[in-house]
């Protein structure tokens, strides 16, 4: 008889199942694992994404368990390995390639806005592009501005592409499976500052229970974090942590925030932002990329198009300033995103008559 079958019989609590705590690393990692278990047409290629396992650490392992003809290590060319990866799709395989960062999409934009985002419209629906591109974002480590940018709303302005930006591992795992099965292209994009590697100085809240099964979390959905009556802010990847951070500081002063995560950015769920806004009257938007034309704007714009919300104050956001991103750390640090930031914006927002 086993010790749960003696509790159940002498009426004891049945102990809650182990939690497992994975980082967003091991929570990728452990997706594309999966998903190249039980699918045969999931492949992997990059820049040492093989005999190392990725420098972001999410294709450990994958080498030794399905061999070079699965998991590939690319010469240093990404419009070239790219490129192939679009190839690969359209006649039938599911590739998953890794952009070391979304800085060097530079060199390979071409085959991600001309023939991925597209093939499947240029074709009439005959070709589909099942592939992901998984790149890494953010800086916040010194790394200079061609290392540390975030890009989202390059990636989100272009029609045909889906847009993945997960806070927690939780989320990583269940968004990167559904990326991965679905049949158009989707850029899943990780900040660096929830990736979980010591190094880089991660939220350790991004560390969160992922459940060993296979499971899948939609794309274009937002989840409602916190919910709270007095504003609401709306974040996406490593900013979502700004926002719990501020949340926790301004209930010191009475005010109940709501805190949207946006996890997809397209598609983007307007109406999750709106119906909480709807509630709270006040919004303030953040994210990392550049201000002007950015997701703040569209966040904001999402609900001031809406006449059935009625506003009490002026939609506010915060974001990188329209500056190439500094190597200097207190440079950096002075103008990137942060709770504090977020805290008087925030303030404001409720304060405002």
């Amino acid at each position: 008889m086993s010790s749960v079958d003696v509790m159940q019989e002498t009426g004891a609590k049945t102990p809650a199942p182990r939690q497992r705590r994975l980082t967003v690393a091991r929570a990728l990692n452990e997706a594309i694992h999966q998903e190249m278990a039980t699918d045969s047409s999931v492949v992997v290629l990059g820049e040492d994404v093989a005999k190392i396992g990725g420098v972001w650490s999410t294709t450990v392992g994958l080498l030794d368990a399905f061999g070079p003809a699965r998991v590939r290590d690319t010469p240093i060319s990404e419009s070239g390995f790219i490129g192939a990866a679009v190839g690969m799709a359209a006649v039938g395989l599911r590739p998953v390639v890794e952009l070391m960062f979304v800085d060097f999409v530079g060199v390979c934009m071409n085959s991600i806005y001309s023939l991925a985002a597209k093939q499947r419209f240029f074709s009439g629906g005959q070709v589909t592009c099942p592939m992901v591109l998984m790149t890494s974002v953010g800086g916040g480590y010194s790394d200079g501005g061609q290392h540390s940018q975030t890009l989202y709303a390059t990636f989100g302005h272009l029609p045909g592409l889906k847009v993945v930006v997960p806070s927690n591992a939780y989320d990583a795992k269940g968004l990167l499976a559904s990326a991965i099965r679905d049949d158009d292209p989707v850029v899943f994009m990780f900040h660096k500052g929830v990736q979980g590697l010591g190094w880089l100085g991660t939220v350790p809240r991004a560390a969160t229970h992922v459940p060993e099964e296979a499971y899948l979390v939609p794309l274009g959905k937002a989840a409602v974090t916190r919910e709270g009556s007095d504003v609401t802010l709306v974040g996406l990847g490593l900013t979502v942590h700004h926002a719990i951070d501020a949340a926790d500081q301004l209930q010191k002063e009475g005010i109940s925030c709501e805190i949207i995560d946006l996890r997809s950015i397209a598609p983007l769920d307007r109406e999750t932002i709106r119906a909480s806004v709807r509630k709270t009257g006040r919004l303030v938007a953040v994210d990392d990329d550049y201000m002007s034309y950015g997701i703040g704007g569209e966040v904001i714009a999402s609900v001031c198009e809406d006449a059935s919300i009625t506003l009490k104050a002026t939609p506010r956001r915060l974001s990188f300033p329209d500056i190439p991103i500094p190597f200097s750390p207190v440079l950096e640090q002075g103008v990137l995103p942060n709770s504090e930031k977020l805290v008087a914006l925030a303030r404001q927002a409720v304060l405002e008559k």
